[in-house]
């Protein structure tokens, strides 16, 4: 397929800014593959979907604040840090984007915090992913991590064009969320309040936690036109021995799976063997998931309604069928659902 074949005209207005008042009181648009009918629900109505022994998929990844606001040394340009991924843990070493990028030389140095509590060296900037930071700090690890907690900024995406508020810190995390790392937050399982998944438990539906830290490459824009030419940017993803089990388990008994966003579907596409089974996995994952390719073990999945040429939109694309899905956005289009990051929900069943 080609990436022109996933540009619709979204107008700016349906991109939900602000978080829903309740988390699980966003629509749903339900689509079913079967009879490829497409109906208006609310997002609680999902619990008449699913029944005891079903397993839903969610990942337990963490954002932490990436974004980071910092003075070039001697000149006092205001810098925009993001941190992309640790790269050594011992010396501080970090990938990032600068902006602006064309500021920063090698050598220079990164003052962040009202005392410049953090400084920071640029060591590289022939990366791929931008720019190599080496963090000088003489306290422990821990003591690092903090500062940056303290100095970091949710990074809500750009596109929302408006400042980060403090509701944001809860708001942009799963109420699942365990494991730091995602600098993307997994959207869909934004809908999931305490009181839902109290509920579905009760009904016997079981939750299979994976890791997989979503990082910026789910927002980097395409720019081939034969998507067999794009490569993902690689993200850690971990799957245990116990939660690849409770998927087996579900599969065996022919029970449904239910993945919770694009990044648990790719990471099940990835884990999986031709047996069809879920192999642990600890590693990294680049898989870029698109049509015609078939999913293979999951039977549903809740995903937020996504950008125009994303490749999360051609990820879900691949699990609805791609004439089926561009008919349901021309459809939510038109009964105005609320589209990314706080937007809606689908469940594809």
């Amino acid at each position: 397929m080609k990436l022109s074949q996933f540009k619709y005209y979204l107008p700016q207005e349906l991109i939900a800014n602000q978080p829903s008042e309740n988390r699980d009181e966003s629509r749903l648009l339900l689509l079913n593959r079967a009879d490829q009918s497409i109906k208006h629900k609310n997002f609680k109505d999902i619990l008449n979907y699913f029944d005891d022994g079903d397993v839903f998929v969610i990942n337990n990844t963490k954002v932490f604040p990436a974004r980071l606001y910092g003075e070039k040394e001697k000149t006092g340009a205001r810098i925009e840090v993001f941190l992309l991924r640790e790269l050594n843990r011992d010396s501080l070493l970090w990938d990032v984007l600068v902006d602006p990028a064309r500021k920063i030389r090698i050598g220079n140095k990164l003052y962040f915090g009202e005392e410049g509590e953090l400084v920071a060296e640029v060591i590289d900037n022939t990366t791929s992913r931008g720019r190599t930071l080496r963090f000088l700090y003489d306290g422990s690890y821990d003591e690092f991590k903090q500062t940056l907690q303290k100095l970091g900024e949710t990074p809500l995406p750009k596109i929302h064009q408006r400042a980060v508020q403090p509701e944001d810190e809860e708001r942009y995390q799963t109420i699942y969320a365990k494991h730091e790392g995602a600098v993307a937050a997994p959207t869909a399982g934004f809908h999931f309040s305490r009181e839902l998944m109290k509920r579905l438990e009760l009904m016997g539906v079981d939750f299979a936690e994976i890791t997989l830290h979503a990082g910026l490459g789910n927002f980097r824009d395409i720019e081939v036109e034969d998507l067999t030419k794009h490569k993902m940017d690689s993200e850690e993803m971990i799957i245990t021995d116990s939660q690849a089990n409770i998927i087996n388990n579900a599969i065996i008994k022919k029970k449904k799976i239910c993945a919770i966003g694009t990044t648990s579907l790719k990471a099940i596409e990835t884990a999986v063997s031709i047996t069809g089974m879920i192999k642990p996995y600890n590693g990294w994952t680049n898989k870029f998931i698109f049509p015609p390719y078939e999913c293979t073990v999951a039977d549903a999945m809740v995903t937020n309604l996504h950008l125009p040429l994303s490749s999360v939109m051609m990820m879900v694309a691949s699990f609805t069928g791609y004439d089926f899905l561009m008919k349901a956005y021309k459809e939510a289009i038109a009964e105005k659902y609320k589209f990314f990051t706080y937007g809606d929900a689908m469940l594809i069943i």
